[in-house]
């Protein structure tokens, strides 16, 4: 009876000690161990070096690595329900991108409810894309274009980097508000759309940024405008398509996420110092060498941006009937 009486006590102090405990004694601790950041491309392009860029810091920040773990393959679904099976402690993390949030209504059968199982941490950039076509289009400006589109009704061939992409959405979605007639070629990558592009076998093509670039600056492709509603530092002499298509806009993006129901001190935690990293003239440089600009704000502007971009892009496919390849 002594030792039960003893025993009762002592849960009775843990129970009384118990609320003292800071809520946030989860993020105070983490991480303990090295963190798995999961990306959904391939090692060595442009958003593998994003989330080592990221990783990086965080690494240092936090004192613990942060391992960048590509597992591409399936449009971006086979790593996002990796990150969607694993257990919601903050010790995997998924780079985030446009793609997930168009991918929620392109497949009609996934293992998983991005939405509901995927939690946002932190955006991390925004990229434009340019609408450029070959030089032998006699255009030089949006209006010009939708006019001569117009005008020559399905004799436009627009490339892709395959169906569903930001590229063909990007121009689905001018079509739909300009009403012009272009017919869609469908490539596999980016890289060979462009390179069609340069040799004339396409018109026109919504390439991001990083890709044209230098093929802008060469002349070997015409930019007409970006699709971003700000003007970028890199060509800020380039209209945007908004400026003549009102309401049109395309960002591709980029951000963290987390298994949903990870603990919301981490989250905290990591958007905290994803922002500090995002504040450091350094990284800022570091990201517009990509293309980007920051995409700073807390997990519940993040988790907005994904719910307001999976909504549009939603539209966009339905409206354009749509299906992977």
């Amino acid at each position: 009876m002594k030792l039960a009486r003893r025993t009762f006590v002592y849960l009775a102090l843990g129970a009384a000690v118990l609320p003292l405990v800071p809520r946030n004694a989860s993020g105070q601790i983490y991480p303990t161990r090295p963190v798995r950041l999961i990306c959904a491309f391939p090692a060595g392009g442009p958003n593998d070096t994003l989330a080592r860029l990221i990783g990086q810091w965080l690494s240092e920040r936090l004192g613990r690595p942060f391992v960048v773990e590509n597992r591409p393959g399936a449009a971006t679904n086979i790593a996002t329900e990796a990150v969607v099976r694993a257990p919601p402690d903050g010790y995997t993390l998924l780079l985030v991108a446009q793609v997930n949030a168009i991918n929620v209504t392109l497949y009609e059968r996934l293992n998983f409810n991005f939405i509901r199982d995927i939690a946002a941490v932190a955006g991390i950039m925004r990229v434009p894309s340019i609408l450029e076509v070959n030089p032998s289009v006699p255009v030089h400006t949006v209006p010009e274009f939708i006019a001569y589109a117009k005008a020559n009704p399905g004799r436009l061939n627009m490339a892709s980097a395959g169906n569903g992409t930001s590229s063909h959405l990007s121009g689905e979605l001018f079509k739909i508000m300009t009403g012009v007639d272009i017919l869609h070629v469908p490539y596999r990558g980016a890289a060979a759309a462009l390179t069609d592009l340069i040799a004339a076998r396409v018109q026109v093509y919504f390439d991001l940024m990083p890709n044209s670039i230098a093929h802008v600056r060469s002349g070997k492709v015409r930019p007409l405008a970006i699709t971003t509603t700000t003007r970028s530092g890199a060509l800020p002499d380039l209209p945007s398509v908004g400026d003549f298509v009102p309401g049109y806009e395309v960002n591709t993006w980029f951000g963290v996420g987390a298994p949903r129901g990870t603990p919301a001190d981490i989250v905290d935690k990591l958007n905290e110092e994803i922002n500090a990293a995002l504040a450091d003239p350094q990284m800022k440089a570091r990201l517009a060498e990509l293309g980007g600009t920051v995409l700073a704000g807390t997990p519940a502007d993040f988790e907005k941006l994904i719910a307001d971009e999976t909504e549009k892009w939603a539209r966009v496919i339905r409206a354009a009937n749509i299906k992977p390849d």
